[in-house]
């Protein structure tokens, strides 16, 4: 009777243990594997070093406050790596057709196909995921992690992307990051 109980316990626990082992990989696990590759561009910002100008409304100060860090990761493509960038292109799509990412929205601009979702409940989410692909130059991929972050506000703090100091080391890393992308 005792080695019948060792037997089913065992089986409960490498059952539950395989069960919490999804094999799909997580957003996390695929920055951290790309991230010193060299077909990409990977920059992580903490917002405490992202500052806003004085004249920044209390909305956007407040939604500002609600934002850790940003993660970027941008493939650029170029004649030598199309291949690469195919398959990573659908590792990052497969990645995010997971249902835990709740699509906001979609659209086109200036050529590139832009999805915005994210994690968590709609009143407090944690993670805002933008994922920009531009056929000719390569994809970008953003996570922008945070602590009960309100769609509506986040999104007003894009449209007043100026209240941001522009004279910032952080804004001017981002800029960087972007102007290596559009080189092609």
């Amino acid at each position: 009777m005792k080695k019948v109980l060792i037997i089913i316990l065992s089986v409960i626990i490498t059952s539950a243990f395989f069960a919490s082992c999804n094999g799909d990989p997580s957003l996390q696990e695929y920055y951290v594997e790309k991230q010193s590759s060299s077909n990409f561009i990977s920059l992580d910002v903490p917002s405490s070093i992202i500052t806003l100008s004085e004249d920044a409304s209390a909305e956007t100060k407040e939604a500002m406050a609600s934002i850790k860090k940003l993660n970027i990761l941008a493939f650029k493509l170029e004649d030598a790596n199309k291949k690469e960038y195919t398959a990573e292109y659908d590792k990052v799509k497969t990645i995010l057709k997971n249902k835990k990412y709740n699509e906001l929205m979609r659209m086109n601009h200036n050529g590139a196909n832009i999805i915005i979702k994210y994690l968590g409940p709609d009143e407090a989410i944690e993670e805002f995921i933008l994922f920009a692909a531009d056929k000719d130059k390569g994809f970008a991929l953003a996570r922008i992690l945070g602590n009960k972050m309100q769609p509506e506000k986040i999104m007003k703090l894009a449209q007043s992307i100026n209240s941001v100091d522009k004279d910032n080391p952080a804004f001017a890393q981002i800029e960087g990051l972007f102007k290596n992308m559009d080189t092609n």
